[in-house]
């Protein structure tokens, strides 16, 4: 086993040794929430004692690799393989990790590891986990991250994926861990598609969280602020990759309607283009919103911080989303969440944190001009969805619900 110099956990039953693979992990951020949410998992399970290897690849972006093959990041082993080409981990999302299978081998001996936990469904590496896990006789368990349904993106290399692979595949998940009903009610679909049942009892519903303590000391809000031009008016954020799914194409106009009873608004839109940004920007000058709509890119670390204390309001009109990273933290920053249905988060509106609208612009455009012009109302719904994220969205909560997980997957499996 690797030393681990942290203080021992409060754990009250015997730590697990743990391996989780994804296709991308931190500090590869343009890859979107999943690799926040599996990053913050990791560390939650380590925080709690656990002892977690994880086995990723080279891949940072579309055209960039990570040359550091193996360390230590909050207490998690990191393990690097390099892929034969990060072109086609990039444009078509499959990865091809070298010495992958013996790597998980020596490692899952090296660690005797009890449990493997997969991230994402589709992927080259579950091909190999499948039979290998088989064959140690160790579970193998699922986080789909939202990726399960067709309607959310490639829908055709998915639908050729489940047609060749499905039936061998989807047998060999001990588990599946959706992050919400709606997912869970999608791995259904799913695995019925293909043939395979999926009894109740493999299902489990485990949230993301945030750790409280990374969002307890936000940078200024004024240098970010004078930076990006964004003035003292309220400030509307995005914070996701410039993708359809997201919803910016919504947003844009329906801020421009807004803005006629909040001239001084500004709309600032953090998060690497994947298609949709000449479309945005075409949206901005149709609509004449010159300076008042800032696009920065992809923002990490304090930076990232700065843009959530500098935003009053937080605005995501997706659809197919897992669990959204960014609305939690954005909520645990004290930001009212404007959602719609997709995001799979009611618990906003019920709470009083925030609303979720229809995906329409009108309906965005009504709702943001209440947030824009009652700061009371955003005060309000900000010290609710603080509140709502202390007493349900910590990642320590979250730690300990997957703990009960892989407990129970490895009671079965022995």
């Amino acid at each position: 086993m690797y030393d681990d110099p942290r203080e021992p956990s409060e754990l009250t039953t015997p730590p697990m040794n743990l391996l989780h693979v994804i296709p991308y992990f931190a500090p590869a951020w343009a890859y979107g929430g999943v690799v926040r949410a599996t990053t913050e998992l990791t560390r939650a399970l380590t925080d709690a004692g656990h002892r977690v290897v994880v086995v990723t690849t080279d891949t940072l972006s579309p055209s960039e690799r990570i040359d550091t093959e193996e360390e230590i990041i909050d207490g998690v082993r990191v393990v690097r393989l390099r892929n034969w080409s990060n072109l086609l981990r990039g444009k078509l999302n499959l990865s091809s990790p070298r010495m992958f299978t013996a790597t998980i081998r020596d490692l899952m001996a090296e660690h005797q590891i009890e449990v493997v936990h997969s991230h994402e469904m589709r992927t080259t590496e579950n091909l190999r986990l499948a039979a290998l896990t088989k064959e140690l006789g160790v579970p193998l368990v699922l986080s789909p991250h939202g990726t399960l349904p067709y309607e959310t993106g490639r829908q055709t290399v998915k639908q050729l994926w489940d047609r060749a692979f499905g039936t061998r595949l989807l047998p060999h998940f001990a588990q599946v861990i959706a992050l919400t009903g709606a997912e869970a009610d999608e791995a259904r679909a799913v695995w019925s598609a293909c043939g395979v049942p999926l009894p109740d009892e493999r299902i489990s519903i485990v949230p993301n969280g945030i750790h409280l303590d990374d969002f307890a000391a936000l940078p200024p809000a004024d240098p970010f602020r004078a930076q990006w031009g964004l003035g003292e008016g309220p400030v509307v954020l995005f914070l996701g990759r410039l993708q359809e799914r997201k919803g910016v194409q919504f947003l844009i106009p329906a801020f421009a309607q807004a803005v006629e009873t909040a001239p001084d608004a500004k709309l600032l839109i953090v998060g690497p283009d994947e298609g949709m940004l000449a479309t945005a920007q075409a949206q901005v000058e149709e609509y004449g919103l010159g300076d008042r709509v800032v696009f920065t890119g992809l923002l990490t670390g304090q930076d990232r911080l700065a843009a959530l204390a500098a935003a009053d309001v937080f605005a995501m009109p997706a659809v197919g989303e897992g669990f959204s990273m960014a609305v939690l933290e954005a909520m645990a920053c004290g930001l009212p969440a404007l959602l719609t249905p997709g995001c799979n988060f009611p618990e906003a509106a019920a709470e009083g944190a925030g609303i979720v609208a229809p995906r329409e612009v009108p309906a965005l455009a009504d709702a943001l001009t209440t947030l824009l012009t009652d700061s009371d109302q955003r005060a309000s719904m900000g010290r609710c969805a603080q509140a709502l994220i202390r007493e349900r969205y910590t990642w320590a909560q979250v730690a300990a619900q997957m703990d009960a997980v892989y407990r129970r997957v490895a009671a079965r499996k022995r």
